[in-house]
């Protein structure tokens, strides 16, 4: 194999077919056996299932409720109705992040004043967190984002300093560790998406965690009537709201919204938890071991917790490298990721998710056709961010790249790869700007 990069003629570093090491989620005849139960039964729309589910998976967390959803963004959006978000008021989230982290809270009437995150943690930075916090403050949102769990100490105590409510949204991070504990149990309230593309994938499903009794039954009465209703009236079903503020509404869903899902995806859900801690444990074996093989490469550096923190990147969803272009001469992190990509990884790209304080849904949308910005058409405070004012996440297509996400630990493979982001670093000097 030559030495040279393959983008200048040489041979590239990645040569194995990759196979199924990048294959997920990882479906077998017990994933089909439940889901097909599901379904000549004719359970889609029940509840059986789900509640099983919902009991498993908060006992693997350790919290006391979980509540099944249609998919985490509705998760996310009972959620913040639970904690008081409303017409007026506010929440905080990093703009690095994907959308429906925030999108919820202007479906509320609230807006959003978005933070800037750590260059090295890519999450919310907590030295940007509290002066944000005002009185118009309802809840802070935190995304442990590609899986590194955010800095939920600093957090949590600034949050409870205030009087405000934490949410984790936990999506890229099922099954990670902030210093041993298991993250989506650190905050008052989680809600994550079950994708079919994220880490613990089950289909389009999502789901809320919490040990605040109070929480739960408000995201039950949110968007699940049909478990709000007393044994033998509206649904037959077993009572789950005690709270005399919401009983009046039995039957009928607070929010105006159907969050139940498909148990064809809880039936999947029940098989994969079964296999998703020594699948996940494989997954972390693999990226630990590409990032081992890089130690000491400048300009790009591992995404991922000290090694000593007791904190883990769960199923490492959506992986991400650090890139530092002042190592590397100054190249652009673009053309560093176009020599990647020539040496045989075709998903080696620049950045992460768009800074989405810059978007226009947040600064121009009538999403009710108010005649005004809805980000302001409910008496919030103006807090829109233009160009500048978050230059971390504004930076993000210098800083980060995409990695490979392996799902299974295959040393010879792993290093082919991890020698094609090795050449491109070594081979800085040769490769001037010119990008494809």
């Amino acid at each position: 194999m030559s030495n040279d990069l393959a983008l200048l003629g040489g041979s590239p570093a990645i040569v194995t077919d990759p196979g199924d090491l990048f294959a997920w989620p990882i479906v077998t005849q017990e994933d089909e056996d439940a889901i097909l139960d599901v379904l000549r039964r004719g359970a889609m729309s029940g509840l059986d299932v789900t509640k099983e589910w919902e009991r498993e998976f908060a006992a693997w967390n350790g919290v006391e409720y979980g509540l099944g959803c249609c998919n985490g963004t509705a998760g996310l959006l009972a959620a913040m109705w639970a904690c008081e978000v409303g017409a007026g008021t506010e929440i905080i989230c990093p703009s690095m992040t994907y959308w429906a982290s925030a999108v919820p809270a202007l479906q509320l009437g609230a807006t959003v004043n978005f933070a800037d995150i750590n260059p090295d943690t890519l999450c919310l930075d907590p030295a940007d967190l509290e002066h944000r916090i005002g009185p118009r403050t309802k809840a802070i949102v935190v995304v442990h984002y590609t899986g590194y769990p955010c800095e939920m100490d600093e957090i949590m105590a600034i949050a409870r300093k205030h009087g405000v409510r934490v949410i984790e949204d936990a999506s890229h991070a099922h099954g990670g560790l902030y210093k041993g504990q298991m993250v989506g149990t650190l905050g008052d309230i989680t809600a994550m998406s079950m994708m079919a593309g994220k880490g613990f994938a089950v289909g389009e499903a999502g789901m809320i965690l919490t040990n605040d009794r109070t929480l739960y039954e408000r995201c039950v009465a949110f968007g699940h009537y049909e478990r709000t209703g007393t044994v033998g009236r509206w649904f037959g079903v077993d009572q789950q709201i005690t709270d005399p503020e919401l009983t009046p509404y039995s039957g009928v869903p607070l929010g105006g919204a159907k969050h139940r899902l498909n148990q064809w995806c809880a039936a999947m859900g029940r098989v994969q938890l079964k296999y998703y801690p020594q699948r996940m444990a494989e997954i972390q074996a693999a990226m630990n071991r590409f990032w081992d093989l890089l130690e000491g490469v400048p300009g790009i550096h591992a995404h991922r917790p000290p090694a000593d923190s007791g904190s883990t990147m769960g199923g490492w969803y959506s992986a991400r490298g650090l890139y530092r272009a002042e190592e590397l001469g100054g190249l652009p992190c673009a053309r560093y990721c176009e020599a990647v990509r020539a040496e045989g990884f075709p998903g080696c790209g620049p950045g992460a998710n768009g800074a989405l304080h810059l978007h226009a849904y947040f600064h121009t949308a009538d999403i009710f056709r108010m005649g005004q910005p809805t980000s302001i058409a409910f008496g919030q405070r103006d807090v829109r961010q233009g160009p500048g004012s978050l230059p971390v996440s504004e930076s993000i297509n210098e800083i980060a790249l995409s990695i490979p996400w392996f799902k299974h630990d295959r040393p010879d493979v792993i290093a082919e790869y991890a020698l094609a982001f090795r050449k491109a670093a070594e081979h800085a000097d040769e490769l001037g700007e010119e990008v494809e």
